[in-house]
């Protein structure tokens, strides 16, 4: 009979142990087992908590999800101006735990099963539209709701593309450079609206 109190320990143990084992083959094909040794839990223990290896999955990434809007919202909350708003939510989708190699993999594994899976598609959904509408709100008040559409599109797709990027690891860009090329592009944008040629 499991403790009291250790669910939510082993849980969490099974989700940090899922993602890192996702991240390390590149793909969903893991097993329980797997999973469960690497969470250092029985296979049946993993089972009596989660159900099955696709609610695992689920909860995983509604784990990274969840983890993305925290941070988020705490830097929404600091940034002071518009375009400190900008800043923010470009520097939290590239924060290190978001864009650790184990990380990037299983982010685009989890976009592979989307084409399979119609809930990981519906999260992932989420998280775009989430990413779009942070970034659409800083930006009215920089720039007509039009363009302020097209850069935010356009910023979402460098910070998507960032990650394909990443994915490969032919030529892993830091952190540091990530940040510098997207905020590079939001730039450029924000000063030709203003400067209409």
């Amino acid at each position: 009979m499991p403790k009291l109190g250790m669910e939510p320990l082993r849980r969490k143990a099974l989700v940090d142990a899922a993602l890192k084992a996702i991240g390390h083959h590149g793909s969903l094909s893991v097993t329980m087992s797997e999973i469960a040794r690497t969470a250092g839990v029985s296979p049946a223990l993993a089972h009596h908590y989660f159900g099955s290896k696709e609610q695992l999955l689920i909860e995983t990434i509604r784990s990274l999800l969840r983890q993305l809007r925290e941070d988020g919202v705490a830097a929404l909350r600091a940034a002071e101006t518009p375009r400190a708003r900008i800043s923010a939510i470009i520097r939290v989708s590239f924060q290190a735990d978001q864009f650790a190699p184990e990380t990037v993999a299983a982010w685009l594994a989890f976009y592979t099963e989307a084409q399979r899976s119609e809930e990981t598609r519906r999260l992932l959904v989420l998280y775009a539209r989430r990413l779009r509408s942070n970034l659409l709100d800083a930006l009215k008040g920089l720039t007509p709701r039009a363009e302020a559409e097209q850069i935010a599109e356009g910023t979402a797709a460098m910070i998507d593309g960032l990650y394909l990027r990443q994915s490969l690891r032919a030529v892993p860009l830091s952190i540091e450079t990530s940040i510098s090329l997207v905020e590079s592009y939001v730039r450029q944008h924000l000063e030709d609206m203003a400067c209409p040629q």
